[in-house]
């Protein structure tokens, strides 16, 4: 088994349960502002959003979570996610380093319990064509994890 200061920022740059207490509080923040949202959103550019979501006007929201500096540093392919959506936030915990995300996204601090945006995300709309497709994926995929839950084990 691997040890020293490179497996150490490994295991520092997962941080799954940190990761999924913003996630669970971006997720309640968007709900109160009329989003609905899902988790781990598979992109067709073969990438996995940690968070996406759309309102009833059809704008579409991607937010990538980062729990730890190390986290950020080791996932550098957020810039592919957006030509897939119209705003794009970075979610973080109220101690992370804030000053190295980059000041052209949006910024959301986040807990378990909710969030807030310190920062908006700049609107740069998708062409119609590309938010119809991502809309039709975001209901296909919710509606096929909505039918898992209830589907009879096999």
């Amino acid at each position: 088994m691997a040890t020293g200061p490179v497996f150490a920022e490994h295991v520092a740059a997962r941080e799954p349960d940190k990761a999924g207490e913003i996630a669970r509080g971006v997720a309640r923040l968007f709900a109160d502002l009329g989003f609905a949202s899902l988790a781990e959103f598979p992109l067709r550019a073969k990438r996995r959003a940690d968070l996406v979501a759309f309102n009833d006007a059809g704008e579409i929201v991607i937010v990538e979570v980062k729990s730890s500096r190390a986290d950020f540093r080791a996932d550098q392919k957020w810039p592919e996610y957006r030509s897939f959506c119209d705003r794009f936030f970075f979610a973080v915990a109220a101690d992370f380093p804030r000053e190295i995300l980059p000041e052209t996204c949006g910024l959301i601090v986040a807990d378990r319990h909710g969030g807030a945006i310190l920062r908006e995300a700049p609107m740069v709309p998708l062409n119609g064509n590309r938010r119809r497709a991502q809309i039709l994926q975001i209901a296909l995929c919710a509606s096929q994890r909505l039918a898992r839950l209830g589907a009879p084990a096999i």
